[in-house]
């Protein structure tokens, strides 16, 4: 039985292996032992791993969580906050302890391993809209904010219609000059998260202010003396670092403006002052550092195409190519036509995020870690399907807002921004 499963391993592995962009099994030398994340030798220190899942968890959204406080309110802001954060943590937990079952260092291929090629698939479609969502976001930044930027370069007072501070063109120019040439390369770097918010949109989109989790378990594999423990400490750490900084940055933005917070925080700002130099400088980064996430979120969106859609097919120019130019295509209709981030961001929040969250680390936990380590009325496992079931409930509830937002006719995840 050993050997069937490791011959099962290997023929995984050497198929994933022909992909460029694929997340592949670790390699196994030894017949008569399961892979481990001890047996590949990382070279990535402790500190760095926790700047790695920091910035993997950190988006630009930081300028939205002041808007969602002042609809929430401050106590209440920082209850969501907290129980987000801890049940992020419990949820690496379980992935850790999965992954340590059989040696796997990529998300959709750990769903490979619970459920087959349907959940492969499903980790798949969550990871891609995830993705797409903080693409999507991230186009939103350049659509208005770009133009501030002109604007103030150029001291128009009172724009009359020129083309260049036309935020769609803005976009669609943006997207063809910088971000597909980055998008088109081979191999790039590693992605982050962002999101938006509203009352009925706060749930979730704190959620998916936390979603790191396909990117745990490759930082896990590239940590220098790897150990579960050790893992969970720099997630602990990395979580908790993101969550002062996302409290800092909602409670002193919603101080400062009250009641008059926008969605966006530096929009707030330009109320104030449009040609503020230090406002100007940090639009200026902003914009920067959106504008270059882009290509780099799109890879691990194109790794789970590449996965569904091409799973033993090698690396292809006019594959690589189309998907990265119908993914700018979709994305660029969604923010050129979509009156608000909040609609998009708010499905998606509510969808992908409770799956990446919650949903996926539990079930896989069930049924990876063997019964006769773990049965299945033993505490771990009963707590890790209540988990589950959280998500279930988070989603359909958070789901349900939405869709009372929208028909209500006050919805501001219909209207313009």
């Amino acid at each position: 039985c050993k050997k069937e499963e490791t011959h099962e391993r290997n023929t995984e592995s050497n198929a994933e292996a022909n992909l460029a962009e694929s997340s592949e099994f670790l390699s196994n030398a030894d017949d008569k032992k399961t892979p481990r994340f001890t047996d590949f030798e990382g070279k990535t220190s402790f500190g760095m791993s926790i700047f790695n899942l920091g910035n993997a968890i950190m988006g630009s959204g930081i300028l939205g969580l002041a808007y969602a406080m002042a609809n929430t309110g401050i106590v209440l802001f920082i209850i969501l906050l907290t129980a987000v954060a801890g049940l992020s943590s419990y949820s690496i937990h379980l992935l850790l302890k999965s992954s340590g079952v059989v040696g796997i260092r990529a998300y959709e291929q750990l769903g490979y391993r619970a459920f087959g090629t349907p959940g492969k698939m499903a980790a798949g479609i969550a990871i891609t809209l995830q993705n797409i969502g903080a693409m999507s976001s991230y186009l939103y930044i350049v659509k208005y904010e770009f133009p501030l930027v002109i604007q103030a370069f150029l001291k128009v007072d009172n724009p009359s219609g020129e083309w260049y501070l036309n935020g769609n063109y803005l976009v669609v120019i943006v997207s063809c000059s910088v971000i597909l040439p980055l998008a088109l390369m081979k191999q790039l770097g590693k992605s982050s998260q962002t999101y938006d918010s509203y009352t009925a949109y706060t749930v979730p989109i704190l959620a998916f202010a936390f979603v790191c989790h396909p990117e745990v378990l490759p930082i896990y594999t590239e940590l220098r003396n790897p150990t579960k423990t050790k893992m969970q400490h720099i997630s602990n750490i990395s979580i908790g670092v993101m969550y002062i900084m996302y409290l800092l940055a909602a409670l002193f933005g919603y101080l400062t403006f009250i009641g008059e917070v926008e969605a966006e925080l530096l929009h707030t700002y330009s109320r104030i002052d449009p040609y503020d130099t230090l406002i100007l400088c940090v639009r200026l980064a902003v914009l920067t550092a959106v504008t270059l996430t882009v290509p780099i979120v799109l890879f691990p969106v194109r790794r789970a195409i590449q996965q569904l859609f091409f799973p033993n097919k090698t690396f292809w120019w006019p594959r690589h190519i189309a998907i990265a130019v119908t993914l700018l295509t979709i994305i660029n209709l969604l923010v050129i036509f979509a009156p608000n981030i909040l609609g998009i961001f708010g499905v998606i929040g509510a969808t992908s995020a409770p799956c990446l969250i919650f949903i996926f680390p539990a079930v896989f936990y069930i049924r990876i870690v063997p019964k006769e380590e773990e049965p299945m009325r033993s505490a771990p496992k009963i707590l890790a399907a209540c988990f589950a079931f959280l998500g279930v409930l988070f989603m359909v509830m958070s789901l349900g807002f939405i869709i009372i937002d929208w028909t209500s006719g006050t919805s501001k995840g219909s209207s313009g921004h």
